[in-house]
């Protein structure tokens, strides 16, 4: 096995866009999928960063990613991890990369003392919640998921 995992750097800039983008028709979400790669290389290789890159490479080519940022919970007193986007590309599903990806996450929140690493799932993504229950992860169908964006988002803000 030849696989590594390494940050992503400013050169690998179309890249992670490359595989946001792949990860978005997988999803069914490629009309929201609206990044630039000026947007991504803001965000990602700012002066202080508020979100994080993995770029795993199987075999000298790139396979897939992990992107995530440091979340708080306020039960147990600690960061976490909050992963927004894991993605293997399809030639390089099979290979253990996902879980690499999501163990080289795990073993941050192990040295940092972080107090947990969570993510969101898709409902009707079935090979995604069996690797992920596979894993251990507990689905916590408990809690849904919010979101405001656009119009919605500038209204709340203008009675803020």
């Amino acid at each position: 096995m030849s696989l590594i995992i390494r940050r992503a750097e400013p050169a690998d800039t179309a890249t992670v866009l490359d595989l946001i983008r792949g990860l978005a028709l997988y999803e069914k979400l490629e009309h929201e999928a609206i990044a630039t790669e000026a947007d991504i290389q803001g965000s990602l290789f700012a002066t202080n960063p508020r979100v994080f890159c993995e770029i795993a490479e199987w075999q000298g080519e790139t396979a897939g990613f992990a992107l995530w940022f440091y979340s708080y919970s306020t039960f147990l007193g600690r960061h976490g991890i909050y992963l927004e986007d894991l993605f293997v590309r399809d030639a390089y599903r099979g290979h253990g990369i996902g879980q690499a990806l999501l163990g080289h996450l795990a073993k941050r929140c192990v040295s940092e003392e972080l107090g947990r690493l969570e993510w969101s799932v898709l409902d009707w993504n079935e090979p995604a919640i069996g690797f992920y229950e596979r894993q251990g992860a507990v689905l916590r169908k408990e809690w849904i998921g919010c979101r405001l964006t656009g119009e919605a988002l500038e209204a709340l803000a203008k009675q803020g």
